[in-house]
């Protein structure tokens, strides 16, 4: 019997007998599973008699449906390539046969060969997780005989089913210490606690509690690496099936930990529990929640397609990446499985012309009044649109693109970036700034703000599928040509630069405090760039500040202000970093709030005595034993094997500490929680405690003089002097400091 339904998409999977699952949320609040045949297919191109014994190979492959010669696109290469085109009845015996090629044929070039089944999915039916969806399909079977999709990855006020979610978190770090209970909150508020010390009971709770709930969403906290692995080894200790998936069909799926290069650091991304029919979201595995939460995930995992679950846990440039082989798949372009591509040789002149990166002028440091800050909306993504700039198409001189026809990454980012501007024009427009809905818009800005920050590197990344590095190269070139243009019709608005730094400048003009006084010049910059940008706010005062190792020399990205509204925005002090103490970071933001009270420069000054006891009351807490020990972790990332270090920094020290106590190794990508002591460090995670006086005091004196001499530095007092009261060596006197 044909049925009808409308719902949104809420999980798709490969299958070995249905081809796909899909799990929808119907209008009237009913969970379904429906199943939809989904043909793939893939290409081979190389040498003729290698492609003539690959024929002969494939036809006797299951799921094989049939196979011709055919004349494709591929990016990098400036004719058409002459492939085999094979289709397979199904992902699974597609992504079989592929496996088996590539051992068989590794001299071959494989195109859309390795591609996730979400990807293919979404090229051909435009879908991705919470589309709405219009549906026929077979009350017996389940099988789809029709889908089409109601909305957009594009639209600016999505309509969302309302999502069960689940909360499950231990009593406490189950890194430190064993927790004894289980804290959970369902859909309704509803909070209850569980027992951990009885296997038996907390797993039937559990599957009781999964059945009456039927979430959703599974929210956890230390899932992958704690909980599920607790489960799943209870599981096998009582014989009692966790029953966690909505599919019943399926277990629980694991992901691998892995470790890899990203901008400049070692990343590690723990094991991974995924989930069938509902997601598993681990916020402490989840690499930007903290950016962006909940609505920020489901935006992120709506405008890439990616897996709830995926979206939740992966870098931005995988989104990206998932982004453009959809784009190319729509526009019948050949999605290489590596990517054949290397750097054109390059004379010496040609790399100093080329590869210079974003324009930066160095500011001058100390303290100004009523500056305004003003930014190019997502310069990169927009020079990379403006300019039409792809591996496949002539690249630009400048700002004005060579070719009319966009490329496969413009093609991507244009309808990104217009969403973006959208959602945040729309949050100009509201009066609430700390509403519900408000919240909800700047967490979806913030997804697509990753997003679009990402494009630029991944389009210089090796790896990339569809990266170049001339096209990296020409994005930062006509980015260098944008800010001169700003540059230069600021000076002829009569505005001083005081600072640039690739994207933004700082510029004043005396008797210019109000928004009005600027808009002329935003207006000619945009009409001379064809660009938009925007002020980002006018500074009562701003700092800028210069190295921490020479007070000549001044640091572009190293700055504090407070804006018109009060607001602070720092810039590459103590307060930004993430390796350095709790304590330290509360006590240097502590002393900027007080300071941002100050309504113009000439009232600093009236401040600086509470700003200076905020620093000497800290100190007096830490030589008193007051500082809670964890405010005084410290938290290093480690960035290679152990027993490679030849001069073990605290943090790898500490490492070594944990494994040899515990036998808990910190791979590379892993960080480690630390505090310093009178005898070396002291791994935060290692069994048993730590007395206050076994702390190194000196240590967290130094630190604290330092990001109390950021703050005090544009006053005429540096680290160096605070370090030598801290240490009771040298006297201030507050009103000295007036």
């Amino acid at each position: 019997m044909q049925m009808h339904a409308r719902g949104w998409l809420l999980d798709l999977y490969e299958d070995a007998n249905d081809g796909v699952r899909l799990w929808f949320i119907l209008e009237n609040d009913q969970r379904i599973c429906l199943k939809q045949q989904l043909p793939i297919t893939f290409y081979i191109s190389g040498d003729s008699k290698r492609l003539h014994q690959c024929c002969l190979f494939l036809k006797h492959l299951p799921g094989m449906i049939a196979m011709q010669r055919v004349s494709k696109k591929d990016v990098f290469k400036t004719e058409p390539v002459c492939a085999l085109q094979v289709d397979m009845a199904d992902p699974v015996h597609q992504r079989q046969a592929f496996l088996k090629l590539k051992k068989d044929f590794p001299d071959l070039t494989y195109y859309n060969a390795d591609l996730a089944v979400h990807i293919h999915h979404a090229a051909l039916y435009q879908t991705f997780p919470m589309a709405f969806c219009d549906l026929l399909y077979d009350s017996e079977s389940g099988l789809i005989q029709m889908l089409k999709v109601l909305n957009s990855r594009w639209d600016i006020t999505p309509l969302h089913p309302v999502l069960r979610i689940l909360e499950i978190a231990p009593d406490c770090d189950p890194i430190r210490k064993k927790p004894e209970m289980l804290k959970i909150c369902d859909r309704r508020g509803h909070k209850q606690t569980i027992c951990l010390r009885e296997p038996t009971l907390l797993l039937e709770h559990l599957n009781a509690l999964i059945a009456a709930t039927d979430p959703d969403i599974v929210e956890t906290q230390w899932g992958d690496d704690w909980l599920f692995p607790l489960l799943l080894q209870w599981e096998q200790e009582t014989g009692i099936p966790l029953n966690f998936n909505r599919d019943p069909e399926r277990k629980l799926r694991w992901k691998k930990e892995i470790t890899y290069f990203s901008y400049g650091q070692i990343v590690y991304r723990g094991r991974e529990a995924h989930l069938f029919g509902r997601c598993h979201i681990d916020v402490r595995n989840a690499i930007m929640w903290k950016d962006y939460g909940m609505a920020g995930t489901l935006e992120s995992a709506r405008v890439t397609t990616l897996p709830i679950e995926q979206a939740s846990r992966v870098s931005p440039g995988s989104g990206i990446s998932a982004m453009q082989m959809i784009t190319a798949l729509e526009e019948d372009v050949l999605v290489p499985e590596q990517k054949q591509q290397v750097e054109f040789t390059k004379t010496g002149l040609d790399l100093i012309r080329s590869d210079r990166g974003g324009l930066v002028y160095q500011p001058r440091t100390g303290l100004y009044c009523d500056v305004a800050q003003i930014d190019f909306t997502s310069m990169y993504p927009a020079v990379i649109i403006n300019g039409n700039i792809s591996p496949e198409v002539p690249l630009p001189q400048g700002l004005k693109p060579s070719s009319p026809n966009l490329g496969v990454v413009p093609l991507t980012l244009k309808p990104l970036y217009e969403k973006r501007v959208k959602i945040k024009q729309r949050l100009l427009e509201m009066p609430d700034k700390e509403g519900t809905v408000a919240k909800s818009y700047t967490a979806r800005a913030s997804a697509l703000k990753w997003l679009l920050v990402v494009c630029f590197g991944f389009l210089g990344y090796k790896n990339a599928r569809f990266g170049r590095i001339e096209a990296h190269e020409a994005v930062t070139r006509g980015g260098r040509e944008a800010l001169l243009l700003a540059k230069e019709a600021c000076e002829d608005f009569g505005f001083e630069v005081l600072h640039l730094f690739v994207d933004a400048l700082w510029i004043r003009q005396p008797g210019y405090r109000a928004v009005a006084d600027f808009q002329p010049v935003l207006d000619e910059i945009s009409r001379r760039t064809g660009m938009i940008i925007s002020l980002d706010g006018i500074f009562r005062w701003i700092a800028f500040l210069p190295s921490r190792t020479n007070d000549n020399q001044p640091v572009p990205n190293r700055y504090f202000g407070v804006f018109k509204d009060g607001s602070l925005k720092i810039r590459g002090i103590e307060a930004r970093r993430r390796d350095l103490p709790r304590w330290v970071i509360d006590t240097q933001t502590d002393m900027l709030n007080l300071l941002a009270k100050a309504t113009d420069a000439r009232q600093l000054p009236d401040y600086l005595p509470d700003a200076f006891k905020i620093f000497t009351h800290a100190l007096d807490e830490l030589n008193s034993d007051r500082v809670p020990l964890e405010s005084l972790v410290l938290t290093n990332r480690i960035s290679r094997d152990l027993e490679l270090y030849k001069s073990p920094t605290a943090a790898v020290r500490a490492a070594l500490q944990l494994f040899e106590q515990t036998g808990k190794r910190t791979d590379p990508g892993q960080k480690i929680r630390y505090l310093y002591t009178k005898n070396d460090v002291y791994a935060w995670d290692r069994p048993g405690s730590l007395s206050p006086d076994q702390i190194d005091k000196s240590k967290y004196r130094e630190m604290l003089a330092r990001a109390a001499g950021t703050v005090f530095y544009p006053f005429g007092i540096d680290s160096k002097q605070l370090s030598a009261y801290a240490h009771k060596s040298l006297q201030f006197e507050l009103s000295l400091i007036k």
